[in-house]
């Protein structure tokens, strides 16, 4: 392996990991990829594409597979950003490392040089460019971000020796040796990725990184207690948009300054209504009088009528609430249509274009 070199300036290129099927979020995804979701106003990739940028990368490979198309109609050449974005389609699923390996045909860089790896589904606060120094510094032949959780046993766990060298990774073990678990965004040598079988299924987390160590490579942690979090759910992702919205997380895409909500073009609200809680009220929309909108993602042209209560949930676009609908952690699908006096709550979930009658689903006796 050769020696990794810091980049130049124009020269970071990174690979985005955007091809998963978003099962965990739907109906949400049902139309619309994960990382296209609308979050904090914009779609979640747009605060992952200006965080990269403003740690000095230039170029991006998107490694795309589901609904691949909608990413290049969504961001283009890249420009608007200040990016070049090329996309690599994935045929069919080849899991972790078979997508970074496919990806990385999109790359120019040589073989020494580092490639930043990141998660189309990860919120992350962690200084990259430091964690591309701490992989150069090592001569490593991959570097991972590390984050300190409270159940380590639903992800990979990583420990690390005195001088933070990784000594083994092992994969959502029942029995957790440390809880500091692997968070998703890698630094790797150029000439590292493409050692990984082309075409092939890989996991970077069971076959790739294990590897790598029992072959006496350098495999390096960067440890960071900064903001991290894993939208992959309803009430994950619903956090993770009011975070961005009240400035827990800051990011150069947000548009607006962060506060207790976020109005988007044409959102009309009652002055009588109380969003908070990082709330957006998308384009269009409109939320009426003695409504309360708190901690929630109300899309485009959705319309929470006077009395009604949307707490900790997702409206989908176009989506109706009537008067005095009571909606608590619950996703309502684009274009539902939710009838007076229903609650919705605990993980409800309303697929698209379905009509609920008025005071069809309750959660207490008094209608």
């Amino acid at each position: 392996m050769t020696e990794p070199s810091l980049p130049q300036p124009g020269q970071l290129e990174a690979i985005l990991l955007v091809g998963g099927q978003g099962t965990r979020l739907r109906p949400l995804t049902l139309f619309t990829p994960k990382p296209l979701l609308p979050t904090a106003g914009v779609p979640f990739l747009a605060h992952q594409l200006a965080k990269a940028r403003a740690c000095g990368v230039t170029r991006i490979v998107f490694a795309t597979s589901y609904k691949a198309e909608m990413f290049a109609d969504a961001f283009g050449d890249g420009s608007a950003f200040g990016l070049e974005i090329v996309y690599m389609t994935e045929e069919t699923p080849l899991g972790t490392g078979g997508a970074i390996r496919n990806a990385a045909e999109g790359l120019t860089v040589s073989g020494d040089a580092p490639v930043l790896v990141l998660n189309g589904d990860i919120l992350s606060g962690h200084d990259i460019t430091a964690q591309i120094a701490r992989h150069v510094e090592n001569d490593a032949a991959v570097t991972l971000h590390l984050t300190e959780v409270d159940d380590p046993s639903r992800f990979g766990c990583v420990p690390t020796d005195e001088r933070g060298r990784v000594t083994a990774f092992l994969e959502k073990t029942p029995n957790p040796v440390t809880n500091r678990i692997n968070a998703g965004c890698y630094v790797f040598t150029r000439s590292v990725i493409d050692t990984i079988p082309f075409g092939e299924v890989v996991s970077v987390e069971r076959q790739t990184f294990p590897g790598l160590i029992e072959s006496g490579h350098t495999v390096m942690g960067f440890a960071d207690s900064s903001y991290w979090l894993d939208v992959g759910t309803p009430a994950a992702f619903v956090q993770g948009s009011a975070d961005l919205v009240r400035g827990l997380l800051a990011s150069p895409a947000l548009p607006g300054a962060p506060g207790e909500a976020l109005l988007l073009d044409g959102a009309a609200v009652s002055p009588e209504a109380k969003v908070t809680g990082g709330s957006v009220i998308g384009a269009r929309a409109a939320v009426g009088a003695g409504a309360t909108v708190r901690g929630s993602v109300v899309a485009d042209d959705a319309a929470i009528a006077p009395g009604a209560t949307v707490i900790d949930s997702v409206i989908g676009a176009g989506a109706t609430i009537a008067e005095g609908v009571v909606v608590r952690e619950t996703v309502v699908g684009d274009g539902a249509s939710i009838g007076a006096r229903n609650e919705l709550t605990a993980g409800a979930r309303v697929w698209p274009g379905v009509d609920l009658p008025e005071c069809a689903v309750r959660f207490s006796s008094d209608a």
